[in-house]
């Protein structure tokens, strides 16, 4: 396991009974660690022609942005309803604790566009297949998928479906 996934905390319960939440924000916080793991999402996208990273809101963000400047492209969020301006598509999905909703700008990529899909947490794989989805919808090619770690006992990686590469910093 790479050294900064030391600072990742189990917090218990949270959001919700039984859950049991990964906090990367000790990890964001260590200015050593947070370059470490960015470089570990970057990694094998680097010889990869890539014109955006669209991120999910919200730890993805934190993450999505710096991996964009590492790999020279451009970044696009992927928010919750109500966040964007101007048109936008929207895809529901269902959670482990609930359901939820996830809009991107209508004109935001152009068709034919290489997307790089960045989250912070592979759990069950219901945020990371709703945002391939969605950006499916505007026609552009998703070149593959990052997140910094992957719950394998979960199993969301079957819900990625071999759509493209994907790749997991750390796997818990």
């Amino acid at each position: 396991m790479p050294e900064w996934t030391r600072l990742i905390r189990d917090v218990p319960d949270f959001p919700k009974p039984g859950i049991v939440f990964k906090d990367i924000m000790p990890v964001l916080a260590d200015a050593a660690a947070f370059a470490s793991a960015i470089s570990a999402l970057a990694q094998p996208w680097r010889d990869t022609p890539i014109d955006a990273v669209a991120c999910i809101e919200a730890r993805g963000f934190l993450l999505g942005a710096p991996l964009a400047c590492a790999l020279a492209c451009g970044v696009v969020p992927l928010r919750k309803p109500g966040k964007l301006p101007g048109a936008t598509l929207e895809q529901r999905y269902a959670l482990e604790y609930g359901e939820d909703a996830l809009q991107v700008q209508a004109d935001a990529l152009a068709p034919g566009a290489r997307v790089l899909l960045v989250d912070d947490v592979l759990a069950t794989g219901g945020t990371l297949s709703a945002a391939r989805q969605l950006l499916e919808r505007l026609q552009i090619q998703i070149i593959g998928g990052s997140v910094l770690i992957e719950l394998g006992f979960l199993g969301g990686r079957a819900r990625w479906q071999d759509a493209a590469p994907l790749h997991a910093a750390v796997r818990f």
